[in-house]
């Protein structure tokens, strides 16, 4: 069904919807009203878009079995690591928000590095037959460690760069706006996975002390929605953020260390992991919150090949 069938949308609002990066009634139906009057439609009008999209994809309530059939399209990418797999259930799930917390060096973009080379794996292998989107905040995407873990799956090194889309992100804004147009390419480039490295850094940077605090919650709400609805639901992606820590200054007893971004993030990732440095190139992931899976741990090591068991 095109977005001219519905009610009220010629031609011309039909190109505002679709420059607007809303090219399907899935779209239409998970927007909100104040997303249609930026394109220029009037508040009635876009209520009016919105119901009628909503109407026709019988977005009520279904049964749990219908649930669980949905679920069923749901695709597993492998970390690289059999260990690390199984702590999340099977490997990194598509249509949720994975988020990877922890101290520099533990090994966040490293993972992020490696996803993006695994998701161009066939299925057999634990990828998903997909390209990648990589979100660099901090300026840290090397396209050399692309290539060595590419050799080591024997992966020709160059086809596999060019499977991955780059872009670095210089503030907040811009960050919203690469999320927003990796919704736009993600169904003609292929895309299955999205990474974020980092989440909360130019947040952090641009909005300092209290009093910016609930404006940069608020933001940040909005870039992890878009993350969620118009890319992990929409187009059936693996989201990976990486987060920065700060240490808590009242907690007395045990680890001080909590991920940016309070409630927020907590509320709207799906999958949170805690890494941290061990011995040598060990690094130890720690499960703290998911859906369905209990709280646990795995060791998994980071070597010049890329994320690996332990041996």
């Amino acid at each position: 069904m095109d977005l001219e069938d519905l009610p009220g949308v010629g031609k011309s609002i039909a190109e505002k919807l679709r420059e607007a990066g809303l090219h399907s009634l899935e779209s239409i139906a998970a927007a909100s009203i104040s997303e249609l009057k930026e394109v220029g439609i009037g508040e009635s009008s876009a209520i009016k878009i919105i119901n009628a999209a909503r109407k026709r994809l019988n977005m009520g309530f279904e049964t749990g079995l219908e649930v669980m059939k949905k679920r069923e399209k749901i695709g597993k990418l492998t970390t690289g690591s059999k260990e690390f797999d199984r702590l999340l259930g099977g490997g990194i799930e598509t249509q949720a928000i994975t988020e990877f917390f922890g101290k520099f060096g533990s090994g966040k973009t490293q993972l992020g590095h490696q996803l993006s080379v695994n998701v161009q794996l066939p299925r057999e292998r634990g990828g998903l037959e997909g390209n990648a989107v990589y979100i660099d905040t901090e300026n840290t995407f090397r396209p050399e460690r692309i290539q060595q873990m590419a050799k080591y799956l024997e992966l020709d090194p160059e086809e596999t760069l060019k499977n991955i889309y780059v872009a670095r992100a210089y503030n907040s804004d811009h960050q919203m706006l690469l999320a927003e147009k990796a919704s736009e390419i993600a169904k003609e480039y292929n895309i299955k996975l999205v990474v974020v490295d980092s989440l909360t850094a130019h947040f952090r940077a641009e909005y300092t002390g209290r009093s910016a605090l609930a404006e940069r919650q608020q933001k940040l709400n909005r870039l992890l929605h878009i993350l969620q609805r118009k890319i992990a639901d929409l187009h059936n992606i693996a989201v990976v953020v990486t987060n920065q820590v700060m240490a808590r200054p009242d907690v007395l007893f045990g680890d001080p260390t909590a991920p940016i971004g309070g409630h927020i993030v907590g509320h709207t990732a799906t999958f949170r992991v805690y890494l941290r440095k061990g011995k040598g190139d060990k690094r130890i992931a720690r499960l703290i919150d998911s859906p369905n899976l209990p709280e646990a741990e795995c060791i998994f090591e980071v070597t010049v090949d890329g994320i690996r068991d332990v041996e």
